[in-house]
């Protein structure tokens, strides 16, 4: 039998995909402690602020020039899927939506149309250090849903469903289950429009954390399906060959795959789904099918910003005593705690 790797690809920043993912980031920052405004109580004197990745101290301001992270700005054509393993985010959006969330929580964000958003990583913390830890992921939409009505969805972390393996020694894997079911975990709903809303997209979004020496057996996927792993903390044996972080190996998609982590551990992302196979123009925030439909795209926000910005700032932060919340565009308001006594 014919081994399930295809081949390996480099972690670099960002992270190589493929279809219908565009791409993924991962941020991994050691923000000290917070300041009055909820930005770093440290000096930012030697950063290139608006654009600072440079990573100076363990951390980033990106492009936020008091509160770290990206200022209103534009998308088009398709979904962000975050992933926020530590910290929080603060999203504003064109529609007059508002959100904090984080420490585990999911925010799916149909662009559609269009829409401007923030996201900004405010630092509670005045008194300890602000570790901040997420994926960004940015998931195509076909042609029929480029121009669907934006729409994110609350993936609240009580809520998200987690598979749990034990190998024969009782060592675990766990299994966060953000799209695609294994076992018993089925997934939250996606937003309406999304490509993970589609049965034959056959998506999977997982992470996945090895205890130390722990084996297990990730299930096959359909065949014609894109399936990449990506190891981005410690080592692991693949199959029969022995892998450390940061790598990224391409599988074939319906073969089951052997999995044994190194002695200190393993995390692993998981991106399959089927490829939409349309045709991917990119400029900036705008992910088309022609070049003709990214030069409409930017006409369409100079003329309309997407429904322009509400918001007193281009990086607005909510209250430091705001819990996590979501407030969606038609009203509603959920607030974390309260959905998660609610489900009991």
């Amino acid at each position: 039998m014919s081994s399930p790797i295809l081949g390996t690809i480099p972690i670099g920043f960002p992270w190589e995909t493929q279809d219908p993912f565009l791409f993924c980031v991962h941020h991994d920052d050691k923000y000290p402690a917070g300041n009055d405004r909820m930005g770093p109580a440290a000096s930012l004197a030697g950063r290139e602020l608006g654009a600072d990745f440079a990573g100076k101290d363990g951390w980033r301001m990106y492009h936020g020039e008091e509160v770290p992270g990206f200022p209103g700005h534009p998308h088009r054509g398709f979904e962000t899927v975050t992933i926020v393993r530590r910290g929080l985010i603060d999203h504003s959006d064109s529609l007059g939506a508002a959100a904090r969330f984080g420490r585990g929580d999911t925010q799916w964000l149909t662009a559609g149309k269009g829409v401007v958003h923030s996201e900004m990583f405010p630092l509670l913390d005045k008194t300890g250090p602000n570790p901040l830890e997420l994926f960004q992921i940015w998931l195509n939409l076909p042609r029929a849903d480029k121009l669907t009505e934006p729409y994110f969805t609350m993936l609240w972390d009580h809520a998200i469903p987690r598979h749990v393996a034990r190998d024969a020694t009782g060592r675990t894997t766990e299994v966060t289950v953000i799209a695609g079911a294994i076992g018993d975990a089925r997934p939250l709903p996606p937003p309406p429009s999304s490509w993970a809303s589609r049965p034959e997209s056959d998506i999977a979004i997982w992470t996945i954390r090895m205890e130390p020496n722990a084996e297990w057996t990730m299930p096959a996927a359909k065949p014609g399906t894109n399936r990449t792993i990506y190891l981005f903390v410690g080592a692991a044996k693949v199959v029969d060959k022995h892998m450390a972080a940061p790598l990224g190996v391409k599988l074939v998609p319906d073969a089951e795959v052997a999995l044994v982590a190194g002695p200190l551990g393993a995390e692993i992302l998981l991106l399959q789904a089927k490829p939409i196979g349309e045709p991917v123009v990119q400029y900036g925030p705008f992910v088309m099918n022609s070049k003709q439909e990214i030069q409409q795209a930017f006409a369409d926000y100079q003329r309309t910003k997407f429904g322009g910005w509400p918001w007193p700032s281009e990086a607005p932060v909510h209250a430091r005593e705001e819990g996590r919340f979501a407030r969606h565009a038609d009203g509603r308001v959920e607030r974390a705690d309260d959905v998660a006594k609610a489900a009991g």
